[in-house]
């Protein structure tokens, strides 16, 4: 595993690690729109944080990173995020969500199990 600063290390990437990865950008990417649409308000921040917290790991998944602790710590932030958002919407159905909802809340349950899956197998 290389641990250099700049140094890419795709080559012991295989296909569960690139869904991940595409998984935490998609997320990624509806919590910027999210967060820079819910600006100024404190819901913003936290939405942009949420983001930097998910380009932040695939960037260090991507260098190659400690890669373990990271599938380990990414897990229960993933999950946070799917709680919070459940607690402050309390949606009664699927009806209830809108599509940038329904794609975030499908990328992060497929990438709690994405990453638990690389956790387990990455002994």
């Amino acid at each position: 595993m290389d641990t250099s600063a700049g140094r890419l290390a795709l080559g012991s990437l295989g296909p569960l690690h690139w869904l991940a990865i595409a998984l935490a950008v998609v997320t990624g990417v509806v919590h910027l729109v999210l967060g820079v649409d819910f600006l100024p308000h404190p819901m913003g921040a936290a939405f942009l944080i949420a983001a930097v917290g998910f380009f932040g790991g695939v960037a260090l998944v991507l260098v190659g990173y400690r890669r373990r602790l990271l599938y380990l710590l990414g897990v229960p932030f993933t999950a946070g995020q799917v709680v919070l958002w459940y607690l402050l919407n309390r949606p009664a159905g699927v009806a209830d969500l809108s599509g940038a909802e329904a794609v975030d809340k499908v990328a992060q349950l497929l990438l709690i199990a994405a990453l638990t899956v690389l956790y387990a197998r990455d002994r």
